[in-house]
């Protein structure tokens, strides 16, 4: 009865509508739950929203002006838009509806940062007397609280928490309302600090780039890339699904948007092949998750790791390339072993793409090259190569007979630009109010003796605090507003000497656990993406998920204590060549214990030894690597030679 119905669930290859998806992203992800316009006031918010794209353009090319001014007139401008995009709660439908509180809120708060603007030098010139004015204070105090209360709607309550509990810490401390207003609105060591200073800088021009390069037809472009190099190989379509998401995910910055873009295509195909409604979406779910760190864009993160580290963006992305190698193996050879199971085949060849197809498209490429080429080379400066992309990127697009940009795109993409910045330069506020809270009272080295003390000094234990902590922060925050909330709080505990965590090595460690928030429960949102799509149990698909991206809880670990991964203190290309092969092996001995499968199915104490073989390939070193070889080589030529009826029997004591 039990495989009957499990015949059942594997031939079912209904998916779910877009509507349907909607309703589980306004469910559980806030930067999906937006009001609904339509007439004048959709072509009113859209104008806002196209002019601010525009100015963010100019603003980060062209204009010199204090830089005091160009930070609160930008964060005005988002705090108007947030309002008009964003309601009070989830479920609000009603269409062209702001509540008269929302109005009010909205101009308040806008107009507490454009007060700021237009006094700025007044503001500069009083220093630390401003806390002597009650007008400025009050108007600090609204701009604070307005920014709040528009992150508890776009980005959700964990960042809020730590930010309140921070808040709550520093007034026990004994300073004033007023120097906390000063610190955190009036100098640039709470919200105008680092992370909003590089979103008005370049990020905001990196995410219009990628919508840009959606409206270009570049995704579609992947999808058939990958349908024509790994379709027909045995479980294609996931296959696809791996290739393409690693692809499209490095540039959008978004695990949702990317689940949800390419799910709706791979996530149908894997359905009707055979694979589980669970196994399909968790496969998309986890790939798109890891386009977020693929080189060289990894979602600007790499752009941002560099501002915060000091490192050169091209140093960057070379150190990422091993990591993101085993990431992507890894998930690529769990969905081979799921295929062997199950016995499923590639996609048939007269329903693929032919190469020669895709060659003439290849020009598609040119606006990523051209970013990667400017950006590496150190020509212009990161805003200015994120200009001349977007350039490229419509120039293509216009050429681009299969999904020609017309104006309307065109318009689309500056207005998905704007409105994809809001929930970035939100959480990158609130990750400013976060560090100044840290700065002003010190608590830094508090934490960091507390954390040591927890940890008995022990790195290891040290870094588990550490994921925990990264997890939790990064549930439903964006990826690059999760990397500037990682980079400002996580990261600079890791590298104090006492620790002794490679600044580079510390830096990604943040970053992955902080990326892989999206497909770990409970909240797992790109998880519940593609369960919407495959109408399956969004629980069930982020642990799945989770285990084909066991890749990500693994390998920063592997770096943290020894950064050879990250190509930092290698001998010669003879060590990378050794790490490489060494930590391939290792992750697909962890497949294997993982999926329990391996030409039959795996003995549970053999997947135990097996997994132990790999962690031990996964590590760096040359005493570690022939231990975990020898056990993986043992228990693979075992498994080979059993691999038939007349040994059943022989493995059947293993069970």
């Amino acid at each position: 009865m039990d495989k009957e119905n499990e015949k059942v669930e594997v031939f079912d290859d209904s998916v779910g509508t877009m509507e349907d998806v909607n309703a589980v992203m306004k469910k559980y992800d806030r930067e999906s739950n937006v009001r609904i316009y339509e007439g004048l006031p959709r072509i009113l918010v859209r104008t806002l929203m196209v002019g601010f794209a525009f100015y963010a353009i100019v603003d980060a090319v062209f204009l010199t002006t204090l830089p005091e001014r160009r930070y609160s007139i930008f964060l005005g401008l988002i705090v108007l838009m947030g309002y008009l995009t964003f309601p009070v709660k989830k479920g609000v439908e009603r269409v062209n509806h702001i509540p008269w509180y929302d109005v009010v809120i909205m101009i308040i708060g806008s107009g507490s940062f454009f007060f700021y603007a237009i006094n700025a030098m007044t503001v500069i010139r009083l220093s630390a007397r401003i806390m002597q004015s009650p007008l400025y204070m009050i108007v600090g105090l609204i701009a604070i609280l307005s920014l709040v209360e528009l992150c508890r709607r776009c980005v959700g309550l964990p960042i809020l928490c730590v930010a309140g509990a921070l808040l709550l810490y520093t007034f026990l401390t004994g300073l004033s309302l007023p120097r906390v207003i000063r610190t955190l609105f009036y100098t640039t060591n709470g919200i105008f600090s680092s992370p909003v200073q590089v979103c008005v800088k370049y990020i905001v021009l990196f995410i219009i780039f990628g919508y840009f390069l959606e409206r270009t037809g570049v995704a579609d472009f992947f999808i058939r890339f990958a349908n024509c190099a790994v379709g027909r190989f045995t479980g294609g379509p996931a296959k696809v699904a791996v290739v393409a998401s690693a692809l499209e995910g490095m540039a959008s910055g978004s695990s949702v948007a990317n689940t949800v873009g390419s799910g709706s295509i791979t996530i149908p195909m894997m359905k009707r092949m055979g694979y589980r409604p669970e196994f399909a979406a968790a496969v998309e779910a986890a790939a798109s998750t890891g386009g977020q760190i693929m080189p060289p864009i990894m979602g600007a993160a790499a752009f941002l790791m560099a501002e915060f580290s000091g490192e050169a963006y091209s140093t960057i992305a070379m150190k990422a390339i091993i990591p993101a190698i085993l990431y992507f193996t890894g998930i690529f050879i769990a969905v081979h072993l799921e295929a062997k199971r199950v016995g499923m085949k590639g996609i048939d060849k007269k329903d693929l793409p032919r190469a020669r197809e895709l060659v003439k498209e290849i020009y598609l490429l040119l606006p990523l090259v051209v970013l990667v080429y400017l950006v590496s080379s150190n020509t212009y400066t990161m805003a200015y190569s994120a200009a001349i992309s977007i350039a490229v990127a419509v120039i293509v697009g216009i050429f681009n007979k299969r999904e020609r940009l017309t104006l309307s795109r065109f318009f689309d993409a500056l207005e998905g630009g704007a409105r994809g910045s809001i929930t970035v330069v939100v959480a990158c506020s609130i990750a400013g109010i976060i560090s100044g809270c840290i700065t002003v009272t010190g608590l830094a080295s508090k934490l960091l003796a507390a954390i040591v003390a927890l940890s008995s000094g022990e790195v290891i234990i040290a870094l588990v605090l550490t994921m925990l902590c990264c997890i939790v922060l990064g549930m439903g925050v964006p990826t690059t507003a999760n990397y500037c909330i990682m980079a400002a709080t996580c990261a600079p505990i890791l590298m104090d000497p006492s620790l002794g965590v490679e600044k580079l090595a510390a830096h990604f460690f943040v970053f992955y656990f902080g990326i892989v928030a999206d497909i770990t429960p409970p909240v797992a949102l790109a998880a519940y993406a593609g369960a919407a799509i495959a109408k399956a149990n969004p629980m069930k698909t982020g642990l799945t998920a989770t285990k084909l991206a066991i890749a990500a809880f693994i390998v920063p670990f592997v770096f943290a204590l020894n950064p050879a991964m990250l190509l930092i203190n290698v001998s010669g290309p003879i060590e990378v060549i050794q790490i490489t092969i060494s930590a391939l092996i290792g992750i697909f001995a962890i497949a294997t214990a993982l999926n329990g499968f391996l030409w039959r199915p795996v003995p549970f104490i053999l997947r135990c030894i097996i997994g132990v073989g790999g962690l031990l390939l996964v590590y760096p070193g040359t005493v570690s690597d022939t231990i975990g070889l020898v056990i993986i080589v043992a228990i693979v030529l075992f498994l080979f030679f059993t691999a038939t009826k007349k040994n059943e029997e022989m493995m059947s004591y293993l069970d």
